[in-house]
Formats: structure tokens, C-alpha cells, sequence
């Protein structure tokens, strides 16, 4: 055996034990592509236990472990790692993934070519780094980031290029993925128009996390969009990168400038409404605003009114009809034409019919009430009731009919807040009511009923006050709005 041989051996052997406990897996190739050693971690690394389980050179390998790239693609036999390595090639940081009996590992793999004295190969050698944990790790970001329903991309802090973007940045952006991998910063600018942006410039250069912030995000097609935007360090394949995600506010954006539109004809139309509005708290009944009509017509000036409950302000005449109202309004939501009757600062007294709604402002239930005055109107009937009235002292010759159409004249054809109920009467009150609605006059029903004229009186005054009416016309129209006593609107004479 020549001295170049033995020196090569030795050579060799030296390499053996330094590299035998090494964590990394090392196979030797002798120039002619025969697999010559292998350490523990290489065999732990393709599953096997014996060097002869690996093939008996690269071809041998090559059948014998199936490899795939990263992205999923088959490695070509001549591209497996130690078949280029075979071919004298040096190359470094190769991702495959080596799969055996189905089970896969990731190798990090580079190659070595050791020269004897004269420059020839001398060994081959084939280093790996066992990598499967990271990129299970990672494949698991890369599933993670994809679904995220976040947009977001990724962006690589040594030269401020964007390494990754998901399916929810180009969707709601536009962009095809072709035009964001690969792009700088400076050409599309996730950080355009922030409200914060030199601040948020200083940190990516800086690699710190960039809070959220409102920023103006360019479209594909040459729009914007309102979006929230932050920026998360983080390492990516052993880089420093930014993650940057977005919350698209556009929906709210839309929602807010409609909002706000909406709030500003309501405020319109609430100050130039000409009946007195006013708004208050469903829950305490404290009033938030009032309009110049409310204002003048009840002589208050805002200070007087704003802040206070509508028991403090105390504008309703009748405190009784003021509960019964809002006690109708928290149950039903809404009132349309109920009478009332409110005082001004100074006393006077006004007829109304009250509209009422529940509205939300900022999010909180509360009451609109709109007041028509109906003074006018009211005094008008009361004068024409008041003639009725005088006729019909001595009208027992008018027609039911007749009756019924002068008395309805006092109808003011709204719904009233909840009153008495005909089963609050008694037997006898009952009787004397149907009688009223006859035409009766007190005589007359006293002799139907046999009863004395005096007890008739005190029992038609129980009427009125129970009906709360102040004449017969009135107790005709009360039971005639309640469908009582069909058979006594015939008009006389008809069976």
C-alpha cells in the first residue's frame, strides 16, 4: 500500500472519530459514489440503523429514500442532494423533506468537498441538520397565517420587502399575490396616511411593535380603504420581520358617515318642527333636549328644562294623566294623538294631543314626544257641546240618530290613554246608562225603573263621575265608542 494511501486512510479514520458524535448527520462519499460511513445522527435521520441500510452508493440512496421540496414538488434524482454531491458540487442551506416507511423528515443539507495534496476529491462529504420540529412549526404558521380571516402580510426588516401575504390582504385589497411578495415598503406603503406615521415609521425600522392605528390602505384599482393597522415583530426562516395585520373599517366608516347624516336631519328636523318636541331618558324620564317651539309655546328657557325630570319641569296639568302616559308608553312603545292638557311657565293652560315614540340615541332607549296644540280646536267643541247640551234639555222628540250624530260631534276621533272599564258600574248604574242612551230623561227612568226621581239623579251623578263625563251627550258617546247598548241607537219608532 502506497504512503498516499495510508495518509488518505488515516485521514479518513481521524475524520471518523471527530465527527462520530457529532449532532448533525454526516455521510462520506468516496469519489467513485459508494457511501463509505455514516454517523449515528445520519442513520437516525433516514430511520435506519446500518450503514447498508442506506444504499450501497448515491444511486442506491436515491431509490431507496423518496425526497420532495418544501413546496410539495418531487426532487429529480439527479437533484437529490447526494447525487449532486457525487458530481463534485458544493452547495448550502438545501430544504428536502426524506421520506421512508412513512415517515418524513426535514434536512437542512450542504456539502463538503475534501481535496488530498494535489487538489483531487479526496472525500465527499454530505452534512444534514435534522429540522423537522421547525418545520412542522412552521408549516403550521404558514396554515395558521392562510386562514387567518385578518388581512395580513409579512414584511422582511433587512430590506423592507414583503416575504408572505394571505388570501384575506388580497381580497380585501385587490392585489394579485405576484404583485406583494417581492415589493418594497416604499412602493406599497401599508402605513400610508396613518395617523400616527412617523411614529410607526421609526418602529419598523426599529423592529419594536407598532400599535394600532387608523390608516388610509391603496387599492389595487387606485382607491383607498379605512383600515386599523398593526405591526408585530417576529422571526421568519432565522430573519427579523414584521408582521403587519389590518381590521377594514370601510363597513364601519360607511355606518358612521350614515349615522352621522342621519343625526344631523334628525337634529334639522327636530328644531324646525313648528309643534313643541322634546326628548328625554325612557328609564328616569330626564330630558335631553327641547325645540324652539316647545320653548316658546311653554315660555321655558333651555336651562329650565334640559337636565330636569318631567316631574321636576312639571308642565303636565293633570299628574295623573302624565303617569298613565308614560306608564301606556313603557308598555306599548308608542302613543298617537293622546289628549292631554300642559301648563306654561306662566299658567296658562293648553289643550294637546301628544304623539310619542322610543327612539335610540347613543345607544340608549328613549322617548320622543311631539305636542299638537289643540286649544282652539277644543274650545270650539266645547261651545258646540255646550249648545247641544242646551237643545237637548227637552229633545226627547229627536231621533237617536240625531242624537248620536250632534253628540259625536265632541269626538275628537283619538285614541285616550286607558279609562274606566262598563264592569266598574253597577247593576243598577248600568241600567240607568242604557236608559241615558234611550233618550231618557230622569223622570222617565225613574218610572221604568221604579224608583225615585231623586235616586235616579244620584245614580246618573255616579255615572258621570265614574265615566269621568259631565253630561248625557257625553255618556251617550262614551258607550256608544264601546259598541254597549246596540239596540238603543234604532232611532224611535223602529222595531
Amino acid at each position: 500500500m502506497s504512503q498516499d494511501v495510508l495518509t488518505r486512510e488515516t485521514n479518513r479514520r481521524q475524520l471518523q472519530q471527530i465527527i462520530a458524535g457529532l449532532s448533525d448527520g454526516v455521510i462520506l462519499l468516496d469519489p467513485d459514489q459508494s457511501i463509505l460511513w455514516a454517523n449515528d445522527a445520519a442513520l437516525a435521520m433516514h430511520g435506519v440503523e446500518q450503514i447498508g441500510e442506506l444504499g450501497g452508493n448515491a444511486k442506491a440512496y436515491a431509490k431507496q429514500f423518496a425526497l420532495r421540496y418544501r413546496n410539495n414538488h418531487l426532487v429529480p434524482p439527479d437533484s437529490y442532494p447526494i447525487n449532486r454531491l457525487a458530481r463534485g458540487e458544493t452547495f448550502s442551506d438545501v430544504l428536502v423533506e426524506v421520506t421512508s416507511d412513512a415517515r418524513t423528515w426535514v434536512h437542512r443539507v450542504h456539502s463538503l468537498v475534501l481535496a488530498d495534496n494535489r487538489g483531487e476529491p479526496e472525500s465527499l462529504v454530505l452534512i444534514m441538520d435534522d429540522v423537522t420540529d421547525w418545520a412542522s412549526a412552521e408549516q403550521r404558521f404558514e396554515k395558521t397565517f392562510a386562514a387567518n380571516p385578518a388581512p395580513a402580510v409579512i414584511c422582511r426588516l433587512s430590506d423592507l420587502r414583503y416575504i408572505k401575504v394571505n388570501p384575506g390582504f388580497l381580497e380585501m385589497t385587490g392585489y394579485a399575490r405576484d404583485q406583494v411578495i417581492g415589493t418594497s415598503t416604499y412602493e406599497l406603503d401599508v402605513l400610508e396616511q396613518a395617523e400616527n406615521k412617523e411614529l410607526a415609521k421609526q418602529r419598523l425600522r426599529e423592529g419594536a411593535t407598532i400599535t394600532q392605528m387608523q390608516a388610509q390602505l391603496r387599492l389595487a384599482d387606485g382607491g383607498s380603504k379605512q383600515v386599523i393597522v398593526a405591526g408585530q415583530p417576529l422571526e421568519l426562516n432565522d430573519e427579523a420581520c414584521m408582521l403587519f395585520s389590518f381590521v377594514d373599517m370601510e363597513a364601519r366608516h360607511k355606518a358612521e358617515v350614515a349615522l352621522r347624516q342621519s343625526e344631523e336631519r334628525f337634529a334639522k328636523a327636530f328644531r324646525l318642527t313648528p309643534m313643541p318636541t322634546l326628548v328625554c331618558g325612557a328609564s328616569d324620564q330626564v330630558v335631553m333636549d327641547v325645540n324652539d317651539a316647545f320653548l316658546v309655546t311653554l315660555a321655558y328657557s333651555p336651562e329650565e328644562v334640559v337636565g330636569k325630570t318631567i316631574a321636576e319641569i312639571d308642565f303636565f296639568h293633570d299628574k295623573g294623566a302624565r303617569t298613565r302616559l308614560f306608564s301606556a308608553l313603557e308598555k306599548t312603545g308608542s302613543l298617537d294623538r293622546v289628549d292631554v292638557r300642559v301648563r306654561s311657565k306662566d299658567n296658562e293652560l293648553i289643550d294637546c294631543a301628544v304623539c310619542a315614540d322610543t327612539v335610540n340615541i347613543q345607544d340608549s332607549p328613549c322617548y320622543l314626544l311631539v305636542m299638537m296644540d289643540i286649544t282652539e280646536r277644543k274650545r270650539t267643541e266645547l261651545e258646540l257641546v255646550s249648545a247641544i247640551e242646551e237643545v237637548m234639555k227637552d229633545a226627547s222628540w229627536f231621533s237617536r240618530t240625531l242624537i248620536e250624530k250632534l253628540a259625536n260631534v265632541k269626538n275628537v276621533n283619538a285614541p285616550q290613554l286607558p279609562s274606566v272599564s262598563f264592569t266598574d258600574l253597577t247593576a243598577r248604574e248600568r241600567d240607568v246608562l242604557e236608559l241615558i242612551c234611550e233618550g231618557l230623561a230622569d223622570k222617565e227612568i225613574a218610572t221604568r225603573l221604579k224608583l225615585s226621581t231623586n235616586t235616579v239623579r244620584n245614580h246618573v251623578a255616579t255615572v258621570y263621575s265614574k265615566l269621568d263625563v259631565h253630561s248625557r251627550s257625553e255618556a251617550i258617546v262614551w258607550a256608544r265608542e264601546r259598541g254597549l247598548f246596540s239596540s238603543a241607537w234604532r232611532p224611535k219608532g223602529q222595531g
